[in-house]
């Protein structure tokens, strides 16, 4: 099975669409899943305009909307994560994720699903740490500070993440997992990017928390996006099984957004991958959301997460 995966997509579905279909073209091969890393901006009509964190003389409609009204179809299963630049009145809506369109899915703020054979999960909007602890309070009408708090990964969806399991093939976060630049090559990117330089140093180039998912889960793939330039590297793990250890490795991918003579667009292949071509919810990840279902929170106060020792409240919840 072949997966695309795409950068930010800014509202530039037509685009990103005839890049594949040329794509396709030139390898004389299907593309069977398309993941999109954030900024997806699915804006329907102008009050979705107006509820995207962008400066103004930057809000445009976009095509989105030709796909919301039927005027268009996604030519392939389309899954997207949430960035910092959303028409957060209508995600707003699908916080455990849903359709906004045929044959286009939205993760929410977080959730594993599969397709095909492969289990993936997304964690939708960047990390800002003076939001982190808090519930999701945000709520139409959005004001300048709530349209983009909204977008700011809060920690009752990290620690959901944390209690998963079982193998995970892909996952998508919209900010770099912090300190993924050292496992790549740093040289080449800070001659490309000399501005992350100061971030880098100070250890503040990403989130902490996509990280500490990263080490936990451990997928085959981790995708991003955000910071606008291709950047590869590889994570090594060291898992004990039994008396022995095994190494394993992550393999991270950003990519740019859709712009001419950027590199926006990436496929893989996945030949193992042999299940049903059907999106269907993680059991797991459903059984995760029910036993944590208390922690739900929509006030702006301080929400402190059960327990630390992810292993002991993992079975307190009765999922081991």
């Amino acid at each position: 099975m072949k997966v695309a995966i795409e950068g930010c997509c800014h509202g530039e579905l037509d685009q990103i669409y005839a890049t594949l279909k040329q794509l396709e073209e030139s390898t004389q091969s299907k593309v069977d899943l398309l993941l999109i890393c954030g900024d997806f901006q699915a804006v329907r009509n102008e009050q979705d305009l107006e509820s995207m964190a962008v400066p103004v003389k930057y809000r445009q409609m976009q095509t989105f909307h030709k796909y919301y009204s039927g005027e268009a179809v996604a030519p392939v299963l389309t899954i997207f994560i949430g960035g910092n630049h959303e028409a957060a009145s209508h995600l707003w809506e699908l916080p455990y994720g849903g359709w906004v369109a045929p044959n286009i899915y939205y993760v929410g703020y977080a959730s594993v699903l599969t397709y095909g054979g492969l289990r993936f999960g997304g964690l939708s909007g960047i990390f800002k740490r003076q939001d982190y602890m808090k519930g999701h309070f945000e709520r139409p009408p959005f004001c300048k500070d709530t349209v983009r708090s909204f977008y700011h990964v809060r920690e009752v969806d990290v620690f959901r993440l944390k209690q998963l399991q079982q193998p995970i093939d892909m996952f998508m976060s919209h900010d770099w997992p912090n300190g993924i630049a050292h496992h790549g090559n740093l040289q080449w990117l800070l001659k490309t990017k000399p501005f992350f330089r100061e971030d880098i140093d100070a250890g503040q180039l990403g989130s902490a928390p996509a990280m500490e998912l990263l080490q936990i889960m451990r997928p085959l793939y981790w995708f991003s996006a955000h910071l606008h330039v291709k950047f590869s590297a590889v994570v090594r793990h060291d898992m004990a099984t039994g008396e022995e250890t095994q190494s394993g490795v992550t393999k991270f991918l950003s990519l740019d957004k859709c712009l001419p003579r950027r590199h926006f667009l990436q496929v893989i292949d996945f030949p193992e991958a042999q299940g049903e071509k059907k999106l269907c919810y993680d059991a797991e990840w459903l059984c995760v959301l029910r036993k944590t279902a208390s922690l739900d929170q929509c006030s702006p106060g301080y929400q402190h997460m059960p327990a630390k020792d992810l292993e002991v409240f993992y079975c307190c919840l009765g999922l081991s």
